[in-house]
């Protein structure tokens, strides 16, 4: 498999087009059949009992790592995209229903996602008014969901953010900025509204 990376990488515009045609449709970002059936068991790497819904969407392709630890859970509706982006999943982590994962992803153990969360690690191009943006350069800045985390059902992560351990997104944020740990961050866009004082134990409102 890093055989077919390395010449999509290296190979001359023709044959590269070639290739990604040989793994996925014209315009489409979903892999081939032939590719779920034979390259996805070589490159995903899942722990022990991982569940992944039969009515998940898996567009992985061979470009980037897809990982998913022990114990977790994809449910379904969901969608995992590795095509400009590693995904990493820790173990016991649970994908809620209808969530859509575009890679740089990385996230962490004991994760709970709830129902139609988007993380897109990727932005499209749109400086050249000559061309449409989906024509242009993408851009990948990881988004990274540390341990512990809670996210509220149709939040928004955009690329580049990082989620602090043990934080909580409210449901229908729209999170730009770091969320430090210990911390809720609600709204669009998102404002630390609590955050955890180890020195009284409690969680007090930010200042």
């Amino acid at each position: 498999m890093s055989g077919i990376v390395s010449k999509l990488k290296n190979s001359s515009p023709v044959l590269k087009k070639f290739l990604l045609w040989l793994l996925m449709p014209a315009n489409q970002a979903r892999p081939r059949l032939w590719v779920k059936l034979l390259v996805h068991p070589l490159i995903i790497k899942r722990g022990r009992r991982v569940t992944v819904r039969p009515r998940t969407r898996i567009d992985i392709l061979p470009f980037n790592k897809c990982v998913i630890g022990s114990d977790s859970t994809i449910e379904d509706f969901s969608t995992i995209n590795n095509g400009v982006g590693d995904i990493r999943i820790g173990e016991r982590t649970r994908i809620g229903m209808g969530n859509v994962l575009i890679g740089p992803v990385t996230i962490g153990n004991d994760v709970m996602f709830a129902q139609n969360i988007v993380l897109s690690g990727l932005n499209h191009g749109f400086e050249d008014i000559s061309m449409p943006p989906s024509l242009q350069k993408v851009s990948t800045a990881e988004i990274v969901v540390e341990d512990e985390v809670w996210i509220g059902a149709n939040a928004v992560i955009t690329a580049g953010v990082r989620i602090g351990k043990h934080s909580v997104v409210g449901a229908a944020s729209v999170v730009t900025k770091n969320v430090p740990p210990y911390s809720v961050a609600v709204g669009n866009p998102a404002k630390i509204l609590k955050q955890y004082n180890p020195e009284t134990k409690k969680w007090e409102k930010a200042g």
